[in-house]
């Protein structure tokens, strides 16, 4: 069980814990929406992301949503997935040598997206944890 309860607001248990302000739980959503789809980074690779970073940021609810897909990487989603590792273990202190591998596969656009992504994930398992969001059954 959730450390709060959940509002009535909101369409998944997450969203009913933000549902408490009806304006964060809107713009968080929002946002998440966006990062989620198609960009200039594939919905995949993102995924893959998502799926990498669960398993550290502890997170039941979004851990349960399944491990990283192996069998669907390809050179981008791989390089992406070792980044979002090194953010796990370094946080704030990647290297410059690290974002010039990236720059190998990745454009500077697509770059700023794969972080955000990165960084609105964690802000969000990191919720999930906080308030020990539970697996769905």
């Amino acid at each position: 069980m959730a450390r709060i309860i959940e509002s009535n607001l909101g369409e998944s248990p997450f969203q009913r814990l933000l549902g408490h302000n009806i304006e964060v739980m809107k713009g968080w959503s929002h946002l998440g929406d966006v990062l989620e789809k198609e960009g200039l980074l594939s919905a995949e690779l993102k995924e893959q992301v998502r799926r990498t970073l669960a398993q550290s940021n502890g997170c039941e609810y979004c851990k349960a949503k399944g491990k990283p897909e192996f069998d669907k990487f390809n050179e981008k989603i791989s390089t992406a997935v070792g980044f979002a590792e090194v953010f796990l273990k370094q946080k704030g202190e990647i290297s410059n040598s690290t974002f010039d591998i990236l720059r190998e596969c990745f454009s500077e656009e697509e770059i700023s997206e794969l972080c955000a992504c990165i960084a609105f994930t964690t802000a969000s398992q990191y919720f999930g944890a906080m308030l020990k969001l539970e697996a769905l059954e």
